[in-house]
This record gives structure tokens, C-alpha cells and sequence, in this order.
């Protein structure tokens, strides 16, 4: 399939970001075209109760949410392509995007591809999912509240996740491989300084135990090999989060961990390119704040559209 035509608008994600500004575009008036990817949803398709996003007094389902977005934009005759992106030429106007079968042109694009989080690869992990195991714990903290639960990691997410469910849960346990933090040494502090926070240095993650839900975790000391049980009703991976902006090297700004750098708002180094959600955002990290970017990025390509005529 080749496309010649020039979109006003290309959005490449189909998050909560790329959905909310898709929204608003539309209903501007820019006739948005979403390459939506072939795992379309983000993050929340992966994701079981969501008990955060306003407006569901009763919680909902990561999927169900993502569908009723998804449905809402199409209310607004918004197109979907749904094939990844292969590489971006962002050095001439109209923009160029090569998909999977096509080229694409727009005057304007928006970057909402998210970061996807960092497993340990582990097939136990895999399996429960959802079921005990999680990447978030403001996403998932308050299904554990008065429980048990371990934290996977040494680093600043790790600290802030331990901090953030030490208010919620009865013990939090911080693993992590090596035998001191990477952590800031503030954040370290504050959690040596939490009764309910123990932590557990050299040892690694070998197998999530339970069946249908966590039940504990297997430990293996890195430095004498020795192999112990600890017991928990969930566990959060806190390695860290990749974005997914392998496709943008080179083109755009990105700092060292591979995030869009803004220089406003949602404002990128090339202009006519606006990000917006998890791609450029290394804090929050929330579905609502994702679609929050979403909606002034789409504000700021209307703008940006309208001055350049």
C-alpha cells in the first residue's frame, strides 16, 4: 500500500495519550490518522482492575478501558492503521513515517508510543501477572493493603514504590542483587527509616511461587548460592522502564535513558513534533496523566498548524 496524500496530523501510539489527543484533534477539525502498532492499547490492555481513572466509581478493566477509548475516538471518524512504525524521517516537512507496507506523510505528529516496563524474564512472573505481580504500585498498591508484599530492585522506583506502599501495606520488602542500593542516598534514608520496610541485599528473584496468586518468592544469595523462601501476597518489579523510541534515534532529541525531551509542554526538538504520556515522561508514569499530555499536545499541534499557514 503507498500513500501520498499529507495528513494534517499522524499520532503513533494508541495509549491513553495517543487516544486522548486523537479526541481532542478530531474534534478540531485535523482528521488524525493513528498508527496504532500491532499491540495496540499500551500498558493498560496488561493490566487487570484499574481502580484510578476518574469517572468508574466501581473500578474497570485495563482492556475494557482502552476499548471504550478506543471507541469514543472512532465516534469522531478518527483512522487507524494498525502496524508499527519501522523509522521516522523528521529532517524534511512533510514528515515522513515508513510502516510495516506504506509511507505516510504529515505536517504534524504526535509521539505517544509509552515506555513498556522492565521484567526479569522470569516464567513464573509471566504467569502471574495481574495475579500478584505487578510493575506499579500506585496502579496496584491498593489491592494490597494490610498485606505483605517485596519490591524487586535497588534504584530510585524501587525506593519511591517501597515508600509509596509502606503506607498501604502491613510489611514491604525490598530485594535487590547486589549488596548495597543504587539508589539516591536521601531516598535511602527515608526507607531505613520506615518501621514496616526490611531490606534483603544480595540475593535475586529465581521463581514467583503460587498457583493462581502469589503465595512467596524463591531467593537465591548471589554471593554464597544459598536458597530461601519468603513468603508475600504480591510482588512489584521496580527494574525500571524502557521507552519505546528505538524508531526515533537520531532524529529527535532523546535523553540518556532513551525519553523525548520536551522543550515545553509537549513540545519536542523538531518542531511540528509533539510527544505526549509515558514516552517523554519519567515521573508519573498514569494513565490519567498520560491522557492529560494527550490533550494539550493535540491543543499544541491546532497552534502550531494555525501559524504556520
Amino acid at each position: 500500500m503507498e500513500k501520498t496524500q499529507v495528513e494534517k496530523l499522524i499520532i503513533i501510539g494508541s495509549g491513553p495519550a495517543g487516544l486522548t489527543a486523537a479526541i481532542y484533534a478530531a474534534r478540531g477539525g485535523l482528521n488524525p490518522l493513528i498508527i496504532a502498532g500491532r499491540e495496540a492499547g499500551g500498558q493498560l490492555t496488561l493490566t487487570t482492575d484499574v481502580d484510578d481513572y476518574p469517572g468508574f466509581e466501581e473500578g474497570i478493566q485495563g482492556p475494557e478501558l482502552m476499548a471504550k477509548m478506543k471507541k469514543q475516538t472512532e465516534r469522531f471518524d478518527t483512522r487507524f492503521i494498525n502496524e508499527d512504525v519501522i523509522s521516522v524521517d523528521l529532517s524534511k516537512k512533510p514528515f515522513e513515517i515508513t510502516t510495516e507496507t506504506c509511507s505516510l506523510f504529515t505536517e504534524a505528529l504526535i509521539i505517544a508510543t509509552g515506555a513498556s516496563a522492565m521484567w526479569l524474564g522470569l516464567p513464573s512472573e509471566e504467569k502471574l501477572k495481574g495475579k500478584g505481580v505487578s510493575a506499579c504500585a500506585v496502579c496496584d498498591g491498593f489491592f494490597f493493603k494490610g498485606k505483605v508484599v517485596a519490591i524487586v530492585g535497588g534504584g530510585d522506583t524501587a525506593l519511591r514504590e517501597a515508600n509509596y506502599l509502606s503506607k498501604l501495606c502491613k510489611q514491604v520488602t525490598v530485594i535487590h542483587r547486589r549488596d548495597q542500593l543504587r539508589a539516591q542516598l536521601a531516598l535511602q534514608e527515608l526507607i531505613k527509616s520506615k518501621p514496616n520496610i526490611d531490606l534483603i541485599l544480595n540475593s535475586a528473584l529465581e521463581e514467583v511461587l503460587g498457583e493462581d496468586k502469589v503465595t512467596g518468592l524463591k531467593l537465591k544469595n548471589t554471593q554464597t548460592g544459598e536458597i530461601s523462601k519468603l513468603q508475600v501476597d504480591g510482588v512489584f518489579v521496580a527494574i525500571g522502564h524502557k521507552p519505546n523510541t528505538d524508531f526515533l534515534k537520531g532524529q529527535l532529541e532523546l535523553d540518556k535513558k532513551g525519553y523525548v525531551v520536551l522543550t515545553n509542554e509537549t513540545h519536542t526538538s523538531v518542531a511540528g513534533v509533539f510527544a505526549a504520556g509515558d514516552v517523554a515522561d519519567t515521573r508519573y508514569r498514569q494513565a490519567v496523566t498520560a491522557a492529560g499530555a494527550g490533550c494539550k499536545a493535540a491543543f499544541d499541534v491546532e497552534e502550531y498548524l494555525e501559524s504556520s499557514k
